[in-house]
Formats: structure tokens, C-alpha cells, sequence
């Protein structure tokens, strides 16, 4: 703060508010000012200060003792009356017999800028005996102490030894203190300094804050400093408070005047100004008004036309004009005197924000004992970005009562203290009352303009009921609840049509003169300058500007016509002449093509003769690739309902009706978008060619693609979602075997995706699907790359990348291996085994590349003994090759899934146990307007080929009718119901239809529960039979 001698007219108040300021403060970033504190008053608080940034100022008390005691360094960055940092005078009561008498600076060891003055304390003992010059850093400070007759004080810098650099902590050499501490030490390092003689950055004294660049030796190169910090006073802070600007590497409190005050994402910033700076003025106290106490007469033409006050604006009694003082405040607003002829203070009608990087006792808006002033008028003030609020003893002021403080202010510790005004009931019997237009927030004052906001609709400044979008002069639109005028080219509209439908010349519902494309113009481009030529357009009868011919030029119009003679036999001459000349050359350019034509020719089958007419051969070992793809028709397909959409496509649900037959089966329809470009359709087709050479239980399956204009991916449709969705949903149903038996399925779903060469990059929870609470399915290869033979890696261009599923290498060199995929593995578990917990939740994704090369990785879900987390951990190392292999998880996870309430501990563990699912009821849910009779999942459509590829040469399946489609689905359905009992595997839909379980495909092996399943598959095998015979 900086009040100098200047209180608030209550000394209770005087002495709450320095309370309030100083109590548990340890750092006073500015000045230090006690004044006018009576007797017997409790200074105990301010014993926590070690630090004063500004002066300290100690003036016009009556107490007795100075409790600074743990005050060690004042800076003196800033100086009383330009010259002290420790400012101590007329602290007694003149008609009485007591005043201060002690100076509790004990621990006061630095004055690093200013000097000393301590004079007409009457009863002060002991000033005189303190070797000040000690304290004092600059031996030219000015120092001014009144005598005394009193014992000496110890010294602080004679007792070193010659050696030290400044302070020390005992009288040896070893015993110096470090060079960047002030005020003393504790020990010889630069942490262990009482304050710091430049910056403390965390605790450490260092010369300069760390900086935004720093220099690589190495790549002789200038590179981002991840620890860099901001300057701000004598500290090092990660960020700048709120209400101050960051520039360059430090907060300050205004720009310089080559810069401009800018706000992005919600960060105050100085930039070069593009062209003239906004006006900046200089408030009381800073610059040309340094040693103005307050706004009047002699200087307010300072403030003409200003756009922000660096400083504060204080007015206190004296005279003053009625200059418009519209602006933005840095520092406060400080009014104690206001005109008599001035009932507002409309002067402030577009102050928009009161920053409070200075304050009067900790107030950033102070309007006091003001008799004429009946409403504020602040009707652009958005925020109060740090300091109280005081109004206090204006007797007409009416309207404070109904704003909402609170939303002004950034700060919860900001307060209000609003007292001894106008009282509301008398304003509302004089009609002081906010407009109708205004809603709950409250107003400034009387009318629809004074609204803090508007109950309707906003126009300008104004609040109105409705915006002008069918009458009224001037057409508008609304954009929310604000009222925006229409293009000056827009036609106006009578009737229930709107003029515009959005801002600019594109949105008129119809042109008031002319259409140049999607612009309405005053009229067609004349003569513009285009990219290579100028630009010429004329109207059609539409008042559409359409491109002349190309042949056609600009001429002067204005030039009068007059005769032209001229002979024709020059003109027939010189036509004939240059037709020969052509002819001539043509027959030259066709003799001299002809000729090199046949030279090719001759040297083309030279060099055919001469070489190999085969190529060498390189094999590679890789297998032939004889998956088959299907290509359906567009009439087969029917789209029902949207399941998502993203940038590049959208996923319908749908129908597949083979062509020929009367089966329905349910599928999901993935569509690329009509405006994505050449790259995102090879992208498409390269993840149609991954899908339809991948075939595994545990994988979902590509039924087919439609060529039509937007390409479209048939698989399919899994009833239960993605798993992540599922175990949210579902996690006070789900025990540990379900769980175990998921973390098998997975792995060996990515087991099968290693043996092909293929690395998924993008394994998370989300991108697994549910087709049964047994039977689960690895999607999404949109990101998906398959290795050749002789690749180990993949290395990715730029885009999106899941950052918190990614392996270290994957985020710092994009290096994606199966090891890469491992990684994302083990979070993918993580995301089970806490039933859909969010990895590395509130931390930013750029953060997460210096916390995994800290060694900090996901914490042990609850549920998970040390064997399960163990393996997570293994899947997390930083080298690729340390992490296990897919074929050893899958295997380590079928040893746990036999004995699963081992490693995994779930209250309830036994009770659970999840519904069979009803597929038929799902798909009528779905498709509840379709014929249910034919319908049928795609497993069964496809089970008489699914496994048996290999023994066919045709890629089309042969038709069958709806009779036999429902005996196969028997087969199906008996397995379904085995699954659900967990009497068998979900792996066994990789068999043929009808051959035998072996042991393996039981989960029990129990007799008992083997001889129950193997009857009911006997059962529906014979039903089998029966209906086809």
C-alpha cells in the first residue's frame, strides 16, 4: 500500500484494516505502513513479518513497543519521500506522557536500498546506539537519527572474517555466509540464508529466476526451459497472480509504453503494439504524478482520452471538473471528495476493470462520505480483480444495495463493507429503483443502460425486451442474448422473414444490391486485383455477379470516336508473309520430334536387349495374405440409428439383408464424411485391409465394405457397448473371475495381433467392446499399422495421440512396437481394476512425459493384490524390451483366472454374478419396427464358413433359408447358455459348429458340471439334426 500519512477517518477501522492486511503475513510485497494507531492496541500479528519489499513507514502512533520482531530485511525498492526505507517519526501523544518507547527490530540486519530516518519520538530509547551503517548496504543512504544516551546493539558485519563476502554465521572462514544472502544465515548454503539479495526461488537464493530458454551445448541451440519461472518482487513463481502482466519472464504491473495489455486464456500479457499504443496515463503516485496526493484542478487534463491508468485515481477534497475520466484503472479508486453539481459518477461509465495491483489499507474501490452522490453509474465494470470494497456514509446513494458484488471480484478473500447510504425503503419510495429490463444481478442506477445484466436481451450497452429481427430501422439478429445489427447489404425483410441470419455480408437472408458468391456486395468487383490478373464480374438479371471472359479487358470508355484510314495491302502482305514463316517452322519442329521419337525408340530396345528381362528375386518369408473381403451392395444395407460421430466419419446402427436372402442380421455401419479428401479415403480402405485379415474370437470381425460414394465398413454390432462404459455401469455386479477372464481375453486378442505383425497404438478400455459379460472384443484399428517383414517399429507422423495410454518412446520419438502396445496394456487392466477410473486423472497431458521420466507411475487399484499389480508395473517399464511379451501376460492371467479371489479382494466377491444376456432382446429393443423372425446375430450367419476359409475357394457364402438360419442358431444359443453358466470357455466359438468340446473348453472340472453341458449340446446337436432331415 502506499497512503503515506493519510488514514481513514475511524481509528478503529484504521486499526482493523491493518489487522486484516498484515495478519499471519510473512512477505510484504510494497510498503509497510503503521500510522495513527492509538494506545493499547494488540500489534502481536505483525510479528510473522520477515520481509518488506517497499519502506517501512512508522508514523503518528501512541503504542508503546514495535513488534517487528522477525523483521530482517527491507529492500527498499521503493523509498519514503524518495530517499528512506525506514521511516520513524511523531510517534507519541503530545498532551500526554506515553508514546513509543522501544524498537523491536532485533533481527532488522538489511537495508539493501535507502536510507534511515528516526526523529521527534519522544519518548524512543536506544535509536541512536544501533550501528545503522551496519544495516545500510549503500554507504551513501542518508541517515538521520536522533541521539541518545543508551547502550549499544551488537554488529553483523565486523564480526566475519575478512574473507566473507557480506554475512556470516561465526568468525571463522568457514563460517561465510552465502554470497546471494541478505540479512544473515544458518549455515554456508543458499538455502540456508535469512532473505535473499536478489530472488528466492523456492527457498534457494540464485542470481536470476530460472528462464524461459536455456542453452544446449550440445545442439548449439536455444531450448525450451521446463523448469522456467516468472519474476515476480523477489521471488520465482511458476505463475503471475491474476491482476498483474506478464512480460517477458516477469509480472509487472503495467506494460512498457512501446506495449499493450492483451488477455489469453485468462493470462494478462504485454505484447508490441501492431500500431499506435492505446493511451496509458500515469495515476497518483507513479510517473509524471509521483508526488500528487490526489485528482484536481491542476492535473485531471492528464487524464483526457486515456484508455488505462498505470496507477491509482484518488480524489480527495479539493476542486475538481467534470472531465471524463472513462478508463480502466490499474491500481484503486479512491473517492473522498466528489463535485457538488455532480450527482453520479458517470465520468467512470466505461470503466471496465479496477486491477488492485496497488491498494489503499488493502481497498481497491473506496467511496466515502460522499452527501451528492445518488448512483455509482459503473455500468462497464466487469471485475475487481483483487482488493476489498468500501462504501461508507454517502447519504443519497441509492442502488449499491442490489448488485452482486461477489461476481466482480476474482478472489473468495475479497470482502464488501457497504454502510450508513441512503436506506433502500426511502429509494424505492423515490423511485431510486433498478429498470425492469435489468435482472437479478442488480444495476448502477436508474434506466435499461445501468443493468449489470439484462433480463431479456442486450442492445449495446442498453437492456431491451426483444431484439429488431422482423421491424425497427436497423434489422438484428441474436446471438444469445445480445442484439447484433445486420450487414448494411442485407435487404430488410418484411412480414415473419428475418433479415440476416448472423453477422457479416454471407448471412443475408437476401441482397440489398448484389450477390458476389456468398456475399452480398454494392456492386460486382470492377478492375480488382486478383492473384495474377485483375478481376472483372458483371450482374445477371438475378443480381448475381458471374466472371467475364476470360478474353476479355478493361478499356477506357470516355474516349470519343473519330475515323480511322488505313490501307489493307500492307495488312495482306504481312499476313502472308508470317503464315509462311509459321508453316516453315512447324515442318521443322515435326521433322526434329520425329527424329528423337525414333532414337528413343532404337535406345529403349537396346537396353531391353542388354538387361534381364526378369527381375531378382528377394523373398521376404512372409506368408501370402488370403483373407477374403466382401464387397456388399448399398441395397443390402439399412441404417437405423446413430451410435457416434467423429471427424472423419460417423457409426450408424443397422441391417444387413444378404442379397438373396431373407436373414437379418445386425450390424454397425461406419461411414466416411463426403467432405474428407483423398488421404482420409486411403486411410479408410488401409483399415478395412487390417480388419479383413484379422480373424479371431477375441477380435471384431469386418463383414464387409460398401463401395457406394462414401465409403462405408460393415462388422459387428457388439449389444453391450465398449467395456469401459460397461464395468462403470455394471461394477457392484462384476467379480474377479469376470475380471481375470476379461485380462486373458485381451491379451490373447493382442498375442494374436503380434503373431500377425500388427501394432495396434490406440489398446484402451474404451476401444473394447462387449459382446456378452463372458465374451469380449478388441476394435478400433483406425490407428492400426501392419510391420513387413523386416520392420521391428513404426514410426507415426503427426495428429492426435491417446498421450495417457502411450509408452514413454511412443510420446518422445513416435515409436510404436508390440513392447509400445504392452504399455498401453497394462493401463488398460488399470482401467478394469478400477472399474473405469481415469488415468493420471486432473494432471494436464503435457505433464505427463516429466512425470513418467520421474519414475511416478498409476497407483495399485484396491481391488489388486501385489502378483496383478506387479504385472501392471512390469508393463510400465521404461525399457521396451524389460516389459513381458503378450503370449507370457495371456499366460500369467489364465494361471490367476483359475484361482481368481487369490489376487483379486472384492467384498461380495461370491454373490456376484451378472445376467445372462438376451441378445434377441437387445436387437428388439433396437430394430423394434422390424420383422423379428429372420433376425440373427453375424457369429451365426457366418459359423458354416467363419473357421473353415481355408477349405474354400469361393469368398461368397452359400444362400440358405430362414428355417435352416433358425436350427443353427440352436447350436449357438446352447453355447451362449453354457458361457453364461461359466461351465465353458467363450473361446469355444472358434470351433467348428458341431464337433466335440475337448476338456480344455470347460472352465469346471468337475464330472458332474462336464456331463450337464455335454448333454445339453447333445441335446440341441439331435435337435439339429432333426429339423434338417
Amino acid at each position: 500500500q502506499t497512503n503515506k500519512l493519510s488514514t481513514l477517518s475511524d481509528l478503529d477501522q484504521q486499526y482493523r484494516t491493518l489487522k486484516k492486511l498484515y495478519e499471519n503475513c510473512e512477505v510484504v510485497m510494497g510498503n509497510l505502513e503503521i500510522t495513527s494507531i492509538d494506545r493499547n492496541r494488540n500489534l502481536n500479528f505483525l510479528k510473522s513479518i520477515r520481509e518488506v519489499t517497499g519502506y517501512v513507514l512508522v508514523a503518528l502512533n501512541q503504542f508503546e513497543y514495535l513488534p517487528l520482531e522477525n523483521l530482517r530485511i527491507i529492500r527498499g525498492t521503493k523509498l519514503y519521500e524518495g530517499r528512506y526505507a525506514l521511516a520513524i517519526f511523531l510517534n507519541y501523544r503530545r498532551d500526554g506522557h506515553y508514546g513509543l518507547r522501544q524498537l523491536g527490530l532485533r533481527n532488522l540486519t538489511e537495508i539493501l536500498n535507502g536510507g534511515v530516518y528516526v526523529d521527534q519520538n519522544k519518548f524512543l530509547c536506544h535509536a541512536d546506539t544501533i550501528h545503522w551503517r551496519d544495516i545500510i548496504k549503500n554507504p551513501q543512504a542518508e541517515l538521520l537519527v536522533l541521539p541518545s544516551n543508551n547502550s549499544n546493539l551488537g554488529l553483523t558485519k565486523t564480526v566475519c572474517a575478512e574473507q566473507c563476502d557480506g554475512r556470516c554465521f561465526g568468525p571463522y572462514v568457514s563460517d561465510c555466509c552465502h554470497r546471494e544472502c541478505a540479512g544473515g544465515c544458518s549455515g554456508p548454503k543458499d538455502t540456508d540464508c535469512f532473505a535473499c539479495t536478489n530472488f528466492n526461488d523456492s527457498g534457494a537464493c540464485v542470481t536470476q529466476c530460472p528462464q524461459p530458454f536455456v542453452y544446449n551445448p550440445t545442439s548449439f541451440q536455444l531450448e525450451h526451459n521446463p523448469r522456467a519461472k516468472y519474476t515476480y518482487g523477489a521471488f520465482c513463481v511458476k505463475k503471475c497472480p491474476h491482476n498483474f502482466v506478464v512480460d517477458h519472464s516477469s509480472c509487472v504491473r503495467a506494460c512498457p509504453s512501446n506495449k499493450m495489455e492483451v488477455e489469453e486464456n485468462r493470462i494478462k500479457m504485454c505484447i508490441p503494439c501492431t500500431d499506435i499504443c492505446p493511451k496509458v496515463c500515469d495515476g497518483i503516485g507513479t510517473g509524471s504524478l509521483q508526488t500528487a496526493q490526489t485528482v484536481d484542478a491542476s492535473n485531471i487534463d492528464k487524464f483526457v482520452n486515456c484508455t488505462k491508468i498505470n496507477g491509482n485515481l484518488i480524489f480527495l477534497i479539493t476542486a475538481h471538473s467534470s472531465t471524463d475520466l472513462s478508463n480502466v484503472s490499474i491500481g484503486y479508486l479512491n473517492i473522498q471528495s466528489w463535485p457538488e453539481n455532480m450527482t453520479d459518477l458517470g465520468v467512470f461509465s466505461s470503466l471496465a476493470t479496477i486491477g488492485g495491483r496497488s491498494l489503499y489499507s488493502g481497498i481497491s474501490l473506496l467511496i466515502l462520505k460522499q452527501r451528492w452522490i445518488s448512483s455509482l453509474q459503473f455500468q462497464a465494470l466487469d471485475e475487481i480483480s483483487a482488493g476489498n470494497v468500501y462504501i461508507l456514509n454517502n447519504t443519497r446513494l441509492c442502488f449499491y444495495n442490489t448488485v452482486n458484488w461477489t461476481s466482480l471480484f476474482r478472489m473468495s478473500s475479497q470482502k464488501v463493507l457497504i454502510r450508513n447510504n441512503r436506506d433502500p425503503k426511502e429509494c424505492t419510495q423515490h423511485r431510486m429503483v433498478c429498470d425492469r429490463m435489468c435482472s437479478d444481478d442488480g444495476c448502477w442506477g436508474p434506466g435499461p443502460d445501468q443493468c449489470l445484466s439484462c433480463r431479456f436481451f442486450r442492445r449495446g450497452r442498453t437492456c431491451v425486451e426483444s431484439c429488431n429481427l422482423y421491424d425497427g430501422e436497423v434489422r438484428e439478429f441474436a446471438n444469445g442474448s445480445v442484439c447484433l445489427e445486420c450487414d448494411s447489404q442485407c435487404e430488410k425483410r418484411d412480414g415473419n422473414t428475418m433479415t440476416c441470419l448472423g453477422q457479416g455480408p454471407d448471412q443475408c437472408v437476401k441482397c440489398l444490391h448484389f450477390k458476389d458468391g456468398p456475399n452480398c456486395v454494392e456492386k460486382c468487383p470492377d478492375g480488382l486485383q486478383g492473384a495474377n490478373s485483375f478481376i472483372f464480374k458483371y450482374a445477371k438479371a438475378n443480381n448475381e455477379c458471374h466472371p467475364c471472359h476470360a478474353n476479355c479487358t478493361q478499356g477506357n470508355t470516355n474516349v470519343p470516336s473519330l475515323p480511322v484510314v488505313f490501307s489493307r495491302t500492307p495488312l495482306i502482305a504481312a499476313g502472308i508473309i508470317g503464315g509462311l514463316f509459321i508453316i516453315v517452322i512447324l515442318a521443322l519442329s515435326v521433322a526434329v520430334y520425329v527424329r528423337r521419337k525414333s532414337i528413343k525408340k532404337k535406345r529403349a530396345l537396346r537396353r531391353f536387349l542388354e538387361t534381364e528381362l526378369v527381375e531378382p528375386l528377394t523373398p521376404s518369408g512372409t506368408a501370402p495374405n488370403q483373407a477374403q473381403l466382401r464387397i456388399l451392395k448399398e441395397t443390402e444395407l439399412k441404417r437405423v440409428k446413430i451410435l457416434g460421430s467423429g471427424a472423419f466419419g460417423t457409426v450408424y446402427k443397422g441391417i444387413w439383408v444378404p442379397e438373396g436372402e431373407t436373414v437379418k442380421i445386425p450390424v454397425a455401419i461406419k461411414i466416411l464424411n463426403e467432405a474428407t479428401g483423398p488421404k482420409a479415403n486411403v486411410e479408410f480402405m488401409d483399415e478395412a485391409l487390417i480388419m479383413a485379415s484379422m480373424e479371431h474370437p477375441h477380435l471384431v470381425r469386418l463383414l464387409g465394405v460398401c463401395l457406394s460414394p462414401t465409403i462405408q465398413l460393415v462388422t459387428q454390432l457388439m449389444p453391450h457397448g465398449c467395456l469401459l462404459d460397461y464395468v462403470h455401469e455394471h461394477q457392484d455386479n462384476i467379480g474377479s473371475q469376470l475380471l481375470l477372464n476379461w485380462c486373458v481375453q485381451i491379451a490373447k486378442g493382442m498375442m494374436y495381433l503380434e503373431e500377425r505383425r500388427l501394432v495396434h497404438r490406440d489398446l484402451a478400455a474404451r476401444n473394447v467392446l462387449v459382446k456378452s459379460p463372458n465374451h469380449i472384443k478388441i476394435t478400433d484399428f483406425g490407428l492400426a499399422r501392419l510391420l513387413d517383414a523386416d520392420e521391428k517399429e513404426y514410426n507415426a507422423d503427426g495428429g492426435k495421440m491417446p498421450i495417457k495410454w502411450m509408452a514413454l518412446e511412443c510420446i518422445h520419438y513416435r515409436k510404436f512396437t508390440h513392447q509400445s502396445d504392452v504399455w498401453s496394456y497394462g493401463v488398460t487392466i488399470w482401467e478394469l481394476m478400477t472399474f473405469g477410473g481415469k488415468p493420471y486423472d486432473g494432471i494436464p497431458t503435457r505433464e505427463i512425459p516429466d512425470i513418467l521420466e520421474k519414475g511416478e507411475r498409476l497407483p495399485q487399484p484396491p481391488i489388486c493384490t501385489i502378483d496383478v499389480y506387479m504385472v501392471m508395473v512390469k508393463c510400465w517399464m521404461i525399457d521396451a524390451d524389460s516389459r513381458p511379451k503378450f503370449k507370457e501376460l495371456a499366460a500369467e492371467f489364465c494361471r490367476m483366472a483359475r484361482d481368481p479371489q487369490r489376487y483379486l479382494v472384492i467384498q461380495g466377491d461370491d454373490r456376484m454374478k451378472l445376467p445372462s444376456p438376451n441378445d434377441s432382446k437387445f436387437f428388439q429393443s433396437l430394430l423394434d419396427e422390424e420383422d423379428l423372425d429372420d433376425l440373427m446375430d453375424a457369429e451365426e450367419y457366418l459359423v458354416p464358413q467363419g473357421f473353415n476359409m481355408t477349405a474354400q475357394s469361393h469368398p461368397t457364402r452359400p444362400r440358405v433359408d430362414s428355417n435352416r438360419v433358425r436350427t443353427l442358431s440352436v447350436y449357438a444359443a446352447a453355447l451362449r447358455l453354457l458361457m453364461s453358466l461359466n461351465l465353458i470357455k467363450p473361446e469355444v466359438q472358434a470351433h467348428d459348429t458341431f464337433q466335440p468340446l475337448s476338456i480344455q473348453s470347460f472352465y469346471q472340472s468337475d464330472p458332474l458340471h462336464r456331463s450337464i453341458a455335454v448333454s445339453i449340446l447333445y441335446f440341441s446337436k439331435s435337435q439339429h439334426e432333426e429339423k434338417l432331415v
